[in-house]
């Protein structure tokens, strides 16, 4: 009997041991570089110029981006992703830099060798610029 007990407690110890191993990083996850030329707004955060790697990540129903700054002094940003497409209407990665009323900001993200499109919130000012416009214009 007692080494019955000896056997399911070691039996138990191995199996708790396997569940706290990481699992292998999913084939969705997608990662790369780019290299900013100036400060950008990127949705909540101002991201300084500079190369960076970036890795995506599904996180329920959203996406989350990494930011890590690997020229000058380091940094990370985090950023959720809510608003993601499949497909890109580029055959190149490519990073959209929008601006207006004096900032940079980043628009969409488009990774086509993932087959993805990350959309990303203007900042507060420029969402009031738009609907302003927008009201303009449809009040001819």
């Amino acid at each position: 009997m007692k080494s019955l007990c000896k056997f399911a407690h070691a039996a138990l110890l191995a199996l708790s041991a396997l569940s706290f191993t990481p699992t292998p990083a999913s084939a969705q996850d997608a990662g790369g570089r780019f290299t900013l030329p100036h400060e950008v707004r990127w949705q909540n955060v101002v991201v300084p110029a500079g190369g960076y790697k970036f890795s995506l990540q599904s996180a329920g129903p959203d996406e989350m981006l990494k930011l890590t700054k690997i020229t000058g002094t380091p940094k990370s940003f985090i950023l959720w992703v809510r608003d993601t497409k499949a497909g890109t209407t580029s055959s190149t990665s490519r990073l959209v830099i929008s601006s207006g009323s004096g900032t940079s900001y980043a628009s969409k993200m488009e990774l086509p060798e993932f087959d993805l499109t990350l959309h990303f919130a203007a900042p507060p000012k420029e969402l009031a610029a738009v609907r302003t416009a927008s009201a303009a214009g449809s009040a001819r």
